[in-house]
């Protein structure tokens, strides 16, 4: 299968969790013998902090201006077996276009942010990477978040065949590894500044950090607008690459999941960082969101937080506990959640044909 994608980024990971995913989809889906052709805009941001050049079993393919690439598109669409354009796509909705008019294959819709497509809706602003007439001309619509979620994708923008194609860790670059005394903690938390998750960040981490100032924290993330009022016991780093990570969960006693509200409110949404963690063997701690125990059993294999003492009690227990439920956690993750279990399922969507 040849499979044309037009996507945010695959080439950095800086300040977005697309890069990641895409990662180790393509390195799963080259490994089922399919090629994949990925189209990112070259921006200055993403340029600087580039940390991968290549695509393993495929091909990347840069572009400053969409109408000097548009040529090249094309003729990757011409002999496509699926084409797929994703949210925020900087040439979203030109993409989308093309896809829908040149592509003989399957034509596909990705909408890795789909609670902010549909909060952005309801404040009656499309949002540029959608097409002016909806979903409709698609022949399949993926999101990466399930539950009421697709049912809003069609009602509101018209999608004709609505599945989850949910998050996923690629255990060749998350695995456990030996920890790093420069990242050692009690607790650690990985993720980009949000507005419409710093009250969760700040009862769920900085809260437990101001009341056990002997305890250890770190955070890894880049956007926060001021880290000087932050207790001493907390370490930012502001960007730590993919290839990083590993060390950062092995370091941490446990590692915490905060879920945007915006997410939270439609539920079902796993972030990535839950399987990274849960595939280096780290104990994993996690707001609520209706149906986290779709992926993970509660207690067994992951720590439900909703206060900062229920963080404050978490870290009292013991490491033998801990351990237990990360290992229970990592032997899920492997079963169920990893980039190849998500590359049969995009493969078996793709060949499906509805009845």
């Amino acid at each position: 299968m040849k499979l044309v994608i037009f996507g945010l980024t695959v080439s950095s990971s800086w300040g977005n969790g697309h890069a990641t995913l895409w990662r180790g989809l393509c390195r799963a889906l080259a490994a089922r013998s399919h090629q994949v052709v990925f189209f990112e805009h070259d921006v200055p941001y993403y340029r600087s902090t580039r940390d991968l050049f290549a695509l393993e079993g495929g091909e990347l393919v840069f572009y400053e201006d969409w109408d000097e690439v548009s040529e090249r598109a094309a003729r990757e669409l011409a002999d496509a077996d699926a084409a797929m354009v994703t949210s925020f796509c900087p040439d979203g909705e030109r993409a989308a276009e093309l896809v829908l008019d040149r592509t003989r294959g399957v034509r596909v819709f990705y909408d890795l942010d789909t609670p902010v497509t549909l909060a952005s809706l309801e404040q009656g602003v499309r949002p540029p990477y959608l097409p002016e007439q909806g979903l409709g001309g698609f022949d399949l619509v993926l999101s990466f978040t399930g539950g009421k979620a697709l049912d809003e994708l069609a009602s509101r923008l018209g999608a004709r065949r609505v599945a989850p194609l949910y998050g996923h860790v690629d255990p060749d670059v998350h695995r456990p590894t030996p920890p790093d005394p420069d990242l050692r903690s009690d607790l650690s938390y990985i993720g980009t500044y949000s507005g419409d998750r710093e009250a969760a960040v700040d009862e769920l981490f900085f809260g437990p950090a101001r009341a056990l100032p002997s305890r250890r924290f770190v955070l890894a993330g880049s956007m926060y607008p001021d880290d000087s009022r932050w207790p001493e016991n907390v370490q930012h780093r502001q960007h730590l690459a993919p290839n990083a990570h590993p060390a950062l969960f092995c370091s941490s006693r446990i590692t915490l999941n905060v879920t945007r509200s915006t997410m939270a409110r439609f539920g079902h949404c796993p972030s990535g960082r839950l399987f990274e963690a849960a595939a280096c063997g780290a104990a994993l701690a996690s707001d609520w969101f209706e149906g986290l125990d779709c992926f993970f059993a509660p207690e067994r294999e992951i720590h439900v937080v909703r206060t900062r003492n229920d963080v404050i009690e978490l870290l009292d227990r013991s490491d033998e506990e801990l351990l237990r439920s990360a290992e229970a956690a990592r032997e899920r993750t492997l079963a169920c959640h990893s980039a190849a279990v998500r590359a049969e399922s995009l493969e078996r969507l793709l060949w499906e044909r509805p009845s």
